[in-house]
């Protein structure tokens, strides 16, 4: 699949469940808006846009290659999967004619560790919920600021960077924290955490003792200093304890932060 082209003609298919027409975000640039600098053409980034509303798919594509990146778009879950090779981040939406964009999500994870963020109008709590747990990086809601968008693209993409080699190890009691191969033992028996999960993990443990604040976990671990008020860290906290199978791992001080604990 070309790139640089994106198809315009596509078999239409109404979903299952008819859900609102998808908008282009809040903020489209215009066509003659010159493409900024960032992430994007430092790298030329693949961008999969996985959207089963056309004219919303080819604004956001067509609005992406005016930024730089390399953006092609997709109509099915099944496409969607069959079109990893070579991408560098997915946008994906979650009301697809064939498959849940849930299970989409959880296959993509399955099989890649590419990023994705999760573009749906799907905004209950629960729902974001469900998204981060499915294995998305992050979780927009319409409707958006285009901006917002490429803020969080860039974000995620800085995150996803390979980073210098650490042999830095942590031990907290039967809890042990390899930072080299991001991988965690809890006694003795591998965890399986997603890298912000383990990002958010290691932060705590590198800092025994101490409260780290909501603010220093959503610019360390989330590269976010403006969310601060959002339920991104509190569903990652509670997804955490759950996967080391204790709310005691993870202590919460009321309008402060976190610390970690003593199960």
């Amino acid at each position: 699949m070309n790139w640089q082209v994106v198809d315009s003609v596509r078999p239409r298919v109404e979903p299952r469940d008819p859900q609102p027409a998808a908008v282009p975000p809040q903020g489209f640039p215009p066509t003659e808006e010159p493409a900024t600098t960032g992430a994007a053409e430092e790298g030329g980034v693949q961008v999969l846009v996985v959207e089963n509303e056309n004219r919303a798919a080819d604004a956001l594509v067509q609005a992406l290659r005016r930024h730089g990146y390399l953006a092609k778009s997709v109509d099915t879950g099944a496409m969607a999967l069959q079109a990893l090779h070579g991408v560098d981040m997915v946008l994906l939406g979650l009301d697809l004619p064939d498959l849940d964009g849930l299970e989409v999500c959880r296959r993509i994870r399955a099989a890649s560790d590419v990023p994705i963020i999760t573009v749906t109008a799907r905004g209950a709590e629960l729902d974001r919920v469900l998204g981060l747990q499915a294995g998305s990086d992050d979780y927009v809601v319409r409707p958006y600021g285009f901006r917002e968008l490429l803020a969080r693209m860039e974000a995620v993409l800085r995150r996803a960077r390979p980073q210098p080699p650490t042999t830095q190890v942590i031990t907290y009691g039967p809890l042990r924290i390899d930072a080299t191969t991001r991988e965690t033992l809890l006694d003795g028996r591998r965890v399986d955490l997603t890298p912000k999960e383990f990002d958010l993990l290691h932060l705590l443990a590198s800092q025994p003792g101490a409260t780290v604040s909501r603010r220093e976990l959503m610019s360390q671990v989330w590269d976010d200093d403006w969310s601060h008020r959002g339920r991104t860290i509190d569903t990652h906290v509670s997804t955490l304890r759950g996967k080391l199978g204790s709310s005691s791992w993870i202590v919460t001080v009321r309008g402060v932060g976190f610390h970690l604990g003593h199960p």
